[in-house]
């Protein structure tokens, strides 16, 4: 299992973000060399964990919970088939590509090592939405997505560090739950009735869909 790609974005004006100032950071672009990673914050001040890479609707995204973007590179090639166009690394916003490592299968709170010093957990997947759709210019592509339930991951920063392209990636600590990535997509977009298995995954679950999920519950139970 490695790092096939590290992809960074810078802020770029287009017609279709809601954004308040229409700028994205979604065109992700290989880079060489080595990248620092740090928590970047809570969401609504922090933005990406990677140094020199751009989030640019804060409201949305970035922040702790959300502070690395990691999709498979298998699940691209699939995409490439079915699609018959080429996905470079990074074409899905993602900040790593991997190798071997099968991202959507991860469960929350799942910690990686990548190289010799950064640790990421992961915290959930990542929901659609109309940026990611007009950015790929594929119609009915939330759609698509959301059917195909390998969403990627996102990841918080649990120790702070460089990585860079080659880096080998080893899972350092799996929780005994059964809550994957995969599973969390598909509770918070088309099984909602899920949501409260969500809860087992603990304090790593990406604090918003733990909310979320409690206010289900409490919903189903009858209370305010």
């Amino acid at each position: 299992m490695k790092l096939l790609s590290v992809n960074l974005g810078r802020p770029r004006s287009v017609a279709y973000t809601d954004q308040p100032e229409g700028l994205t950071g979604i065109d992700k672009r290989p880079v060489d060399g080595p990248v620092r990673v740090a928590a970047p914050g809570p969401r609504g001040a922090g933005a990406s964990g990677l140094a020199g890479d751009a989030v640019c609707d804060l409201r949305f995204h970035g922040g702790d919970d959300q502070a690395v973007y990691a999709f498979a590179r298998e699940d691209l090639d699939a995409w490439e088939r079915e699609l018959g166009r080429e996905l470079p690394s990074g074409s899905f916003g993602e900040n790593l590509t991997t190798e071997g490592l099968d991202v959507s299968g991860a469960r929350i709170g799942e910690r990686w090592r990548i190289g010799p010093e950064v640790v990421l957990e992961v915290t959930s997947g990542r929901i659609p939405c109309r940026t990611f759709q007009e950015h790929l210019g594929e119609r009915g592509w939330v759609r698509r997505f959301t059917r195909q339930g390998a969403p990627g991951a996102y990841l918080r920063v649990i120790t702070p560090g460089e990585l860079r392209v080659g880096d080998a990636v080893e899972i350092v600590h799996r929780p005994d739950h059964d809550i994957t990535v995969a599973l969390q997509f598909r509770a918070s977009t088309t099984e909602r009735h899920l949501l409260p298995r969500l809860l087992a995954a603990g304090d790593a679950l990406h604090a918003n869909i733990a909310e979320s999920a409690r206010q289900y519950a409490r919903e189903q139970a009858g209370g305010n």
